[in-house]
């Protein structure tokens, strides 16, 4: 059936060249637009093209709150970082307010709508279909997407069923790679800061035949700056150096004139210190994946896919500043496919079909260390596994001006494996669980209805339900962020999602778009880290967590002018009857009130460009006793683009221009800090 020709949030936002256009495209040298090797006229006796892209996004994707990040906004954020581009989103939250170069990787689990409250991924973030979750602790490596990799990022706020739906509690994540035609020939990068830190990377696409084949690397590393303010600085603090790797190559081929397959390989490593001498931390990992996509009158998608990763964390002791325990390894696998067909069996229907399969499996290897003589007083090993099957079937009926949806989904979970053992240095047996195995079905659903009103009107409404898997980390994994102790659970319970939402998206006039969207959602046995004494928690289910709220987001150009906002507004409470220690009421972990950006674009001429964005995050607290308090931050970015001969533009930065002390935690008093001031000068090629 034919989409109706009107202009939604999504396809204006694309339209509307959004802050951040290409910088310098064209080639008044006569250079040779690679570009055009990749188009639909450049090869006229060639009847196939191919995108590398998956199948287009179904009707029902315009009912649920939903933007799109062109790879212009993408490829120009002041950090260069992915985590920096999707703080533009409304709703979007990171565990803490650090980047991918001064946290924890494990404590890079992302949310939207103030779903949060501990260091999981509560939304469900895909490369080209692909979960980037880690399959042990849940967290995204956010260090290993490379933006200048990307043509497009859908975000999709709510849950809800579909492909790989267990796990998007508070929404979808689409991240796309680009294709061809922006990526053609090479496009190199390479950048400096007032500390001497650099970033270089590297896109190199070819056409073979009827496909293409894309390599690429980045490369990122520092000294970095301290966490630690000057006042709680010892001889043992130290900056949060960074050093960081990833690569890939991406090869798209055609199998017939309707079906191309996708292949896909890639590896990462990132090393990090925080705080401390000695407190060092690496993640690593490896991946593959081959995905088929059919767009004939049968449309499908299949996918399978592979990963291989490892973490390691040393903890340093805060009064004696020795180790106190060394994870050395916490090595993990995960392993998963899906199958979506969409069968033309009714007219004004689109129907999809289909099943996915996920399992991930993973063991904790750590010893305890006396602060003093050095010696490991304890080793212990944990882990286990859980896998998710998932059969789905979804259908948007067109009437008119009225489009419905309805989806079901059945989820078959398992926790298997799981075990816990702690013994002295000498062997003795010190503690050990071994957890029993246990499987449930669930069933979820969703439906919405969107309305094109008038012209320049649409208006929605949407209700779902959704489901997520409690990690490895969150079963079987105790850990210190020292002196605080949290300890794991492994009798957690599924977490379980119902809420609604209803909005609008409208047009005025054709240079500017307004989307808002009012919204209740609730999680149901909300997992959290429950404070149970001194310095002590413990993984718990809650009751539930209860965030009601607005989002609202605008999207405007005035000639070479162009506006990009995003707000949003979260009530978020928790339901904590029955825990030890009174929490029924209290904000979430973590969790802001409110928080809004704001970025001015002004585009003069062809390859020129500036852009300013403003954020403001409110005030969030630390724990879940709401003891420690984390004020507000307010920063402003900068971003500039000058042409300098053919295809070589000069790139200059702004993070934190005002110098905000940005709180990133707050134990007890302890400090420590987001990105101070920091000011890029650097270079590109082909972008």
């Amino acid at each position: 059936m034919n989409t109706p020709k009107r202009l939604t949030l999504g396809a204006a936002a694309l339209s509307l060249s959004l802050p951040f256009p290409l910088a310098a495209q064209d080639s008044p040298d006569g250079d040779t637009d690679w570009s055009e090797d990749f188009s639909d006229e450049a090869s006229p006796a060639e009847a196939i093209i191919v995108t590398g892209r998956g199948l287009d996004p179904a009707l029902s994707s315009a009912i649920y709150a939903t933007t799109i990040l062109e790879r212009e906004t993408i490829i120009a954020s002041p950090s260069g970082r992915i985590e920096d581009v999707l703080r533009g989103v409304a709703g979007f939250q990171q565990f803490r307010r650090s980047d991918s170069r001064s946290s924890n990787p494990s404590a890079q689990g992302v949310t939207l709508r103030a779903l949060g409250g501990n260091a999981t991924s509560r939304a469900l973030v895909l490369l080209d279909g692909v979960p980037l979750a880690d399959p042990f602790f849940g967290y995204i490596p956010l260090s290993a997407i490379a933006p200048e990799t990307l043509g497009t990022i859908r975000v999709t706020r709510g849950g809800g069923s579909g492909p790989f739906g267990a796990g998007a509690l508070a929404g979808t994540i689409e991240l796309e790679s680009a294709e061809p035609s922006a990526t053609a020939g090479f496009l190199g990068s390479a950048a400096i800061n007032d500390r001497a830190e650099t970033e270089a990377s590297g896109v190199l696409t070819q056409k073979l035949g009827s496909g293409f084949a894309m390599a690429s690397g980045r490369w990122d590393r520092g000294q970095g700056f301290f966490t630690t303010p000057a006042d709680q600085r010892v001889p043992a603090s130290a900056r949060a150096a960074f050093d960081s790797w990833n690569a890939a190559l991406r090869t798209v081929a055609p199998l017939t004139d309707t079906v191309e397959v996708q292949a896909r390989v890639a590896a990462f490593r990132d090393n990090r210190t925080l705080r401390f001498d000695g407190a060092d931390s690496f993640s690593n990992g490896e991946e593959a994946s081959i995905r088929f996509v059919g767009r004939g009158d049968w449309q499908f998608d299949a996918l399978a896919y592979m990963q291989a990763r490892d973490f390691g964390n040393v903890v340093i002791s805060s009064t004696r500043f020795t180790p106190t325990l060394d994870q050395r390894r916490t090595p993990s696998t995960g392993i998963g496919g899906k199958f979506e067909l969409r069968p033309p069996l009714l007219e004004a229907h689109d129907i999809r079909i289909g099943v996915d399969y996920r399992r991930a499996d993973g063991e904790l290897q750590e010893e305890a260390i006396n602060t003093v003589s050095g010696a490991i007083t304890e080793r212990r090993r944990a882990g286990g596994a859980t896998s998710n099957l998932g059969i789905f079937l979804e259908d948007d009926w067109q009437i008119g001006p009225l489009t419905i949806n309805g989806g079901l989904r059945a989820d078959r979970t398992s926790i298997t494996d799981g075990f816990y053992r702690a013994v002295s240095a000498s062997g003795v047996p010190v503690s050990t669980l071994v957890a029993p195995d246990r499987s449930d079905w669930a069933l979820n659903w969703r439906a919405g209805a969107l309305l094109y009103a008038t012209r320049r009107l649409d208006l929605r409404a949407a209700a779902y339900t959704g489901l997520r898997l409690p990690t490895l980390n969150e079963l079987y994994r105790p850990f210190v962020v020292f002196p605080v102790v949290t300890q794991a659970n492994a009798a957690l319970e599924n977490e379980r999602l119902e809420g609604f939402e209803i909005g609008f998206d409208w047009q005025p006039v054709n240079a500017l778009v307004l989307s808002v969207t009012a919204y209740d959602n609730e999680v149901e046995n909300a997992i959290a880290n429950v404070t149970i004494g001194p310095n002590l928690r413990r993984r718990a289910n809650l009751p539930a967590i209860e965030a009601r709220g607005i989002e609202a987001n605008l999207a405007a150009k005035f000639g070479a002018f162009s506006i990009d906002g995003a707000l949003a507004w979260t009530d978020a409470e928790v339901r904590g009857e029955g825990a030890s220690l009174p929490l029924d009421g209290n904000r979430p972990a973590q969790t802001p009130a409110f928080s809004g950006t704001l970025t001015l674009g002004w585009r003069p001429a062809d390859g020129w460009q500036l852009a300013g964005t403003l954020r403001h995050t409110a005030a969030q607290f630390e724990d879940d006793l709401e003891s420690d308090r984390l004020p507000p931050a307010t920063t402003f970015d900068l971003f500039a683009a000058a042409p300098l001969w053919g295809k070589l533009s000069l790139i200059a930065r702004a993070e934190n221009l005002t110098d905000e002390a940005i709180v990133t935690r707050n134990q007890g008093g302890s400090i420590d800090l987001g990105v101070p001031r920091t000011l890029w000068l650097g270079v590109r090629y082909g972008f």
